[in-house]
């Protein structure tokens, strides 16, 4: 499934900001669990207890690189940088079982 066009959640511009970001491959900036962060966003989706999550290489911030998740509820000041990325980490997995239904992806 690709990002694009208007994305229907409780996250309204939080979520279409993701999605226009995954389908761009552009970096994303917010606050997390009160860390300012920047990360890669590979999938924007639901998993099996209905929270909306976004799966990402987190690039600063936090607790360390590599791929996280992010609960939707608990991001803020989420946008799009001007910065870009490939979207081909070795680590992605397009078929993510972690996620029941899937909104937008790389």
């Amino acid at each position: 499934m690709s990002g694009g066009g208007i994305v229907k959640t409780p996250f309204g511009l939080a979520a279409d900001t993701i999605c226009e970001a995954i389908k761009a491959r552009r970096i994303l900036s917010f606050a997390y669990k009160a860390s300012d962060r920047t990360a890669e966003p590979y999938i924007l989706g639901y998993d099996d207890k209905g929270k909306l999550v976004l799966s990402a290489v987190q690039l600063t911030g936090g607790s360390g690189g590599g791929f996280r998740s992010f609960e939707l509820a608990g991001m803020s000041a989420v946008a799009a940088t001007d910065r870009h990325f490939s979207g081909t980490d070795r680590d992605y997995n397009p078929d993510d079982p972690y996620f029941e239904r899937i909104i937008c992806q790389v």
